[in-house]
């Protein structure tokens, strides 16, 4: 076995790397250190509807309300790939059609400077359940019209934006 101490810094960065590559905790890191490195974030949210037409949410463990589900991109990932891990993720989601664009939000809250890709898939299948985990406590498809209470305000107001009920905020 090779010392910690004959090894420089860049190997063993390389190395946790490696060790850590395509878990949540890498990804998790990966993206404190872009945190640090850039000043602006790239996320994705997506409204993902079934045959019926309901629409579906998802309540985390950390924080309060009922959201699309999304995330942030991985280094190398393309925007509608991370549409697909995402809703896999967080309701073991399938698309059926490629998701479509909306808009690009600019969101203010945390830091202000992350920015949120808005899509739209208007048919997903969900594979099996999803289990309350860590990150998604509970999570379920809803009739527009019986939508849960505690739903966000910016879910409302980019659901109202695919109706025609408003114009797109720029702000999420």
């Amino acid at each position: 076995m090779v010392s910690s101490s004959s090894r420089s810094g860049a190997e063993e960065k390389s190395l946790l790397l490696r060790l850590l590559d395509g878990t949540k905790t890498a990804r998790r890191l990966r993206h404190l250190a872009m945190l640090a490195a850039r000043p602006m974030t790239l996320g994705i949210r997506a409204a993902a509807f079934d045959a019926s037409g309901a629409v579906f949410l998802v309540r985390h463990t950390y924080m309060s309300g009922w959201y699309l589900p999304g995330g942030g991109l991985d280094p190398g990932e393309t925007a509608a790939s991370a549409v697909a891990r995402e809703l896999g993720e967080e309701g073991n989601l399938r698309l059926a059609a490629p998701p479509r664009l909306v808009s690009v939000h600019f969101n203010r809250s945390g830091l202000g400077r992350d920015h949120v890709l808005f899509f739209q898939c208007p048919l997903v299948h969900q594979t099996a359940p999803k289990p309350a985990d860590r990150e998604i406590a509970e999570s379920g498809f809803f009739p527009l019209d019986a939508l849960p209470e505690a739903v966000t305000p910016a879910t409302l107001r980019r659901l109202a934006e695919l109706r025609g009920d408003q114009s797109a905020d720029p702000d999420w």
